[in-house]
C-alpha cells in the first residue's frame, strides 16, 4: 500500500490495494479523520475488501464518482504503559513462545469476571469477530451489533466462555503472572509487552474508521460469499 497523502492532509478517499492486513493498516491510519477507505482485495480472503481484483476498473470508477456506501466501524483502544494502542479488528494477549502458560484476569465495568490460565485472550470488534475470535470458537457479531467480544486461546479450564461486552463498558485485562510478560498485539501485529502484574484497559470507540462498501452490500452476503467459498 502506498500512501499518497498522510492523515494530517486533506484526503477525500483512500484506495488500498492488498489483503486484510493492508486494509486494516489504512483504516487505522485514517481512523478519526472522516476519510473512507476503498479496498481492493489482493489477499487470500479480503473480508474487509470493497471489491475484488476483477472488479478493479469498474470499482475505481465508482470510487472516484462516490458510488459507494460508507460503513462506520468502531475501533478498540487499549491504554498501555507504552501509550494508546488502536485496533480495528482485535487486540490480543499471548503468552511468550518460550514462556509459561499465561495467567490472565479480566473484569468488565469494574466487576471481576475471573482468571484464566490460557495461551491468550482475544478482544474483538464486530468487524474482527470473523478473525481470530472465530478461530477460538467465539461468536460472530454482525456488523452494526453494539458491543465487543472476549474469547480465549486454548484455555486450560472447562469454564472459560466467550463474552460479549456492552459497548460503553471498559474491559480490564491483568497479567497475573509474577515473572512472565505477555505480548499484546493489535490487528495481528505485536505492539508491546505487558509486564507481570500490569493491567491494560480496553474500550470501544464508536464510528472511528470508515470503510467503503458497494451500494446495497450486506454483512450476511459478505459472510456467505467469503466463508462459504472457503468451505468448498
Amino acid at each position: 500500500m502506498r500512501m499518497v497523502s498522510g492523515p494530517g492532509e486533506a484526503t477525500d478517499l483512500v484506495i488500498a490495494l492488498g489483503g486484510d492486513g493492508t486494509i486494516l493498516a489504512a483504516l487505522r491510519e485514517y481512523a478519526g479523520t472522516g476519510t473512507p477507505v476503498f479496498a481492493v482485495n489482493y489477499g487470500a480472503i479480503g473480508f474487509l475488501a470493497t471489491v475484488e481484483p476483477d472488479e478493479l476498473e469498474e470499482g475505481i470508477r465508482h470510487a472516484l464518482a462516490g458510488g459507494f456506501d460508507v460503513l462506520h466501524l468502531p475501533v478498540l483502544v487499549a491504554d498501555t504503559a507504552q501509550g494508546e494502542q488502536i485496533a480495528v479488528n482485535d487486540i490480543s494477549f499471548h503468552r511468550r513462545q518460550s514462556g509459561r502458560v499465561a495467567e490472565l484476569a479480566y473484569s468488565a465495568d469494574g466487576h471481576d469476571l475471573g482468571e484464566v490460565r490460557c495461551d491468550g485472550l482475544v478482544v474483538a470488534t464486530a468487524a474482527g469477530s470473523t478473525g481470530y475470535n472465530l478461530a477460538n470458537g467465539g461468536p460472530v457479531l454482525a456488523w452494526g451489533v453494539e458491543g465487543y467480544v472476549v474469547s480465549f486461546i486454548a484455555p486450560h479450564t472447562l469454564t472459560a466462555r466467550a463474552l460479549v461486552v456492552a459497548p460503553d463498558d471498559v474491559l480490564e485485562v491483568k497479567n497475573r503472572s509474577r515473572y512472565e510478560e505477555v505480548d499484546l498485539t493489535t490487528d495481528g501485529r505485536t505492539s508491546c509487552a505487558v509486564a507481570p502484574q500490569a493491567t491494560v484497559s480496553i474500550r470501544l470507540r464508536r464510528d472511528s474508521a470508515l470503510l467503503a462498501q458497494p451500494l446495497g452490500a450486506t454483512f450476511y452476503s459478505r459472510l456467505r460469499d467469503k466463508f462459504g467459498r472457503l468451505s468448498f
